[in-house]
């Protein structure tokens, strides 16, 4: 049996990755003209998103990437923001050093 729920349900519910994570809160749902195109989610306290982005209000995540709606949102790990490792930047800087 299909179950259904309203967009509106979903304001201010909680969302986690698959690997159970606090990832934040659910803000607004972002539509296209028939389907949902993606949810933006803000950055709560003590959620790994806040900790991740610093002074940002929060990311827009694709409606693929989400894995389930019900009491919470449950999205994939591939929907947290990555930034480079220190690795990666020090093999950056040597390149830029041999170019110069």
């Amino acid at each position: 049996m299909l179950k259904t729920k309203r967009i509106t349900d979903t304001f201010e519910q909680r969302v986690y990755t698959d690997q159970g994570e606090y990832f934040g809160d659910i803000e607004e749902c972002i539509l296209t003209i028939n389907k949902i195109f993606g949810w933006r989610v803000k950055a709560t306290r003590g959620s790994s998103l806040s900790s991740l982005l610093g002074g940002a209000k929060g990311v827009i995540v694709p409606h693929q990437l989400v894995k389930a709606i019900g009491d919470i949102l449950i999205i994939s790990k591939a929907a947290i923001p990555s930034y480079g490792t220190e690795e990666e930047d020090e093999g950056k800087d040597s390149k830029e050093e041999i170019v110069e």
